[in-house]
């Protein structure tokens, strides 16, 4: 049952990625067709193309994609509470809408790590890490008028790794749900 229980947890987590990537790479306008962009949009299409059919977007955001993502968060734990002979009944919505704000906080400290490490190995033009750094502007370049450069030394990960943190913490403390996400 263990190995049932993490194989869909793995795959729901990685459709949820998947998904709230698609809607990060339109929402800042990254290169659409950088390798990383197409497989996102490859691979989500077959899921999302009907629901745009159904759900227009609103104000350049891609409303059919959230819901997807929402609605993926969503059935994550209802399946896994069905496998354990548990019923989460309206606290379903609540906890999905909890997994998918903390599903993208995992995922932009993530991208940041391989940034990080990326920016030591690599020299040059790097096609991903471009798009990586497409994805992490809007939430880094606050931090980077505030925290200049330091000799070379870009500071504003580790404030931002710090912040996540914190908010992480102050969630898990305040929200019964949080640290089971």
């Amino acid at each position: 049952m263990e190995a049932i229980i993490y194989l869909l947890r793995f795959v729901f987590d990685a459709l949820l990625m998947i998904l709230i990537v698609r809607v990060w790479l339109q929402w800042v306008k990254a290169d659409f067709y950088n390798p990383l962009s197409q497989f996102v949009v490859k691979v989500s299409n077959p899921l999302v193309v009907p629901l745009r059919r159904i759900i227009p977007g609103f104000g350049g955001l891609d409303l059919a994609t959230l819901l997807l993502a929402y609605a993926v968060a969503t059935l994550k734990f209802v399946s896994l509470a069905a496998l354990s002979g548990q019923s989460l009944g309206v606290f379903a919505f609540y906890i999905g809408l909890l997994a998918l704000f903390k599903q993208a906080g995992f995922l932009l400290f993530i991208i940041m790590i391989i940034m990080a490490v990326m920016s030591w190995v690599v020299q040059g033009y790097n096609a991903t890490l471009m798009v990586l750094s497409q994805l992490t502007e809007p939430f880094l370049n606050p931090i980077r008028k505030i925290i200049p450069n330091m000799g070379g030394l870009d500071l504003s990960m580790l404030v931002a790794f710090l912040a996540m943190n914190v908010i992480n913490i102050l969630l898990s403390n305040s929200l019964p749900y949080w640290a089971a996400l």
